[in-house]
């Protein structure tokens, strides 16, 4: 009995061991891999070293447009429109890839910037800091899938992945904060309300004799898309123009269920624009959409 019991001390002696090395190894590979990440770290060559938060107001010129954005109170705002409904995680990211610009390769001994097509540059991101410091980034030819840049009027040229301008490249309808639109069917269609003209006409899905009715309703509800817009801010002088002004326009009152709760959701219609669509306001947004005249008038049970 002794001898087992000698046996298990030594079993668990051995183990013991073995789960000290095996941590020692662990930390020990773990401040390997911290060191060596430092120093790669160090190695690094960036173009720009702004943290995100310091950065206040940004110019973005690579192709589609110039947009230019400013932040207030920790909101950013379309600076020459700040009614227009920014998605606040595009100017975010573009800040914090602005101010954290990575080298590819600093050139050493380089030509003049001329002849790496900076002394006009094709693009340019620019930004101010919360000092007023301002930063302009230059970019001139490619190289391979590289740009030569510079910065201010440093004179250094670096090559910079062309991927950079992955973050920046939008246009500025597609950074718009657009509305939500619930997914609508005949399976979660309960009632349909539609003024126009100041009549009143209702489809309700109890009613066994609006079954067809009600299908082709929800076919038109169900194709709405929120991706299309006319105006991101109309202004109520203007809605005579899209014929959503007080009794002009259509009022089309919806109630669904979602997650077995009624829900309403109210759409405006008003006139065409000429291309086939209808202009389309929801609920209490001042967005004016664009939608199919095919679809408003399966809406509207034409």
């Amino acid at each position: 009995m002794r001898k087992k019991s000698r046996g298990i001390v030594i079993l668990l002696a051995v183990l013991t061991i073995f789960l000290l090395v095996y941590a020692g190894l662990r930390m020990w590979n773990g401040e390997q891999d911290k060191k060596e990440e430092e120093e790669q770290e160090a190695a690094r060559v960036y173009v720009t070293d702004t943290p995100a938060e310091d950065i206040v107001s940004m110019k973005i010129s690579v192709g589609n447009g110039d947009l230019e954005f400013e932040k207030e109170n920790g909101t950013w705002y379309y600076t020459p429109d700040k009614d227009f409904p920014l998605q606040q995680s595009y100017p975010e990211d573009m800040a914090e890839t602005a101010g954290a610009i990575e080298a590819e390769r600093e050139l050493i001994d380089g030509d003049s910037l001329a002849d790496y097509g900076l002394d006009e540059p094709s693009y340019t991101i620019e930004y101010t800091d919360a000092d007023g410091s301002l930063v302009q980034v230059k970019f001139g030819d490619m190289t391979g899938d590289d740009y030569y840049v510079t910065v201010g009027d440093q004179g250094i040229v670096y090559t910079v992945a062309g991927t950079v301008f992955d973050t920046f490249n939008y246009a500025l309808n597609d950074l718009a904060q657009l509305d939500t639109y619930p997914s609508i069917g005949s399976g979660n269609l309960v009632k349909e309300v539609i003024t126009e003209n100041g009549v009143t006409t209702t489809y309700d899905s109890a009613d066994e004799e609006q079954a067809e009715d009600i299908t082709a309703i929800a076919g038109g509800l169900g194709a709405v898309t929120l991706s299309e817009t006319a105006d991101y801010s109309v202004d109520d002088a203007d809605l005579p123009g899209y014929g959503l002004d007080g009794d002009a326009r259509t009022t089309v009152e919806v109630t669904y269920t979602e997650d077995e709760t009624e829900n309403v959701i109210t759409l405006y219609i008003g006139t065409q624009d000429g291309s086939g669509n209808r202009y389309v306001m929801i609920n209490d947004s001042r967005i004016v959409y664009l939608i199919s005249e095919e679809i408003c008038n399966n809406i509207l049970n034409i």
